[in-house]
């Protein structure tokens, strides 16, 4: 049964992750496939750059809520008190890798999701949106790193480098030192936040030239 759970869990948080809302947007409000503008992706960056900031922003939206509610199920459905591996230290509940389990396929659905023809977005908003579910915390500071980071160097990309790295950079002692969290969500933060930069490699080669597209 717990099996069971757990491998329902993920299917239902990548088939969530997989909802490619920027697309959407992009084709009912403006007729166009995104994918086919600007870096290709399904993201609300892009979006935003095709379609206009307020279609941006609601993409942006959506794309959190689907990150959150992939963890949010995985809370529900398999409960904390279930019990608890052997870990030095600190007890790992199944609860917690079930919103890790979900949190990543959520992450893997968006980058990759089977209602697009697996070409997606870069995993920023779907990330945050998972992290706020995890350790809201986290989230928050997260986000405010980007928004400021964004908006003063007019870079998203670097936003959300930073922005993402900012999350993993507060977990990182809350776990290590004070003992408040544990281990599997730092590992889950970086493992996320290693794919987030993997998949701006090619924004961190034309940020490094000099020609990385701005906001508006």
């Amino acid at each position: 049964m717990l099996i069971a759970k757990f491998v329902g869990v993920v299917i239902v948080a990548y088939l969530l992750g997989s909802i490619p809302f920027g697309l959407i947007i992009g084709k009912l409000k403006k007729g166009v496939d995104i994918r086919q503008y600007g870096s290709g992706k399904t993201g609300a960056t892009n979006l935003m750059r095709v379609a206009g900031t307020k279609f941006g922003l609601l993409a942006l939206a959506l794309d959190v809520v689907k990150g959150t509610a992939a963890v949010a199920l995985a809370t529900i459905i398999v409960p904390h008190s279930i019990g608890a591996l052997s870990v030095p230290g600190m007890p790992l509940y199944f609860q917690h890798l079930a919103q890790v389990a979900a949190g990543l396929a959520a992450l893997l659905g968006h980058n990759w999701p089977v209602f697009a023809r697996f070409k997606g977005g870069r995993g920023v908003t779907a990330y945050f949106g998972t992290v706020f579910a995890i350790f809201a915390p986290a989230g928050i500071f997260g986000a405010e790193v980007l928004a400021i980071a964004a908006l003063r160097s007019r870079h998203m990309s670097l936003g959300s480098l930073l922005g993402a790295s900012a999350t993993l950079g507060l977990m990182l002692p809350l776990t290590v030192v004070y003992k408040l969290l544990p281990p599997i969500y730092l590992g889950y933060g970086a493992i996320a936040v290693g794919l987030i930069v993997y998949q701006h490699r090619d924004n961190i080669r034309r940020l490094r030239e000099g020609t990385e597209r701005r906001l508006w």
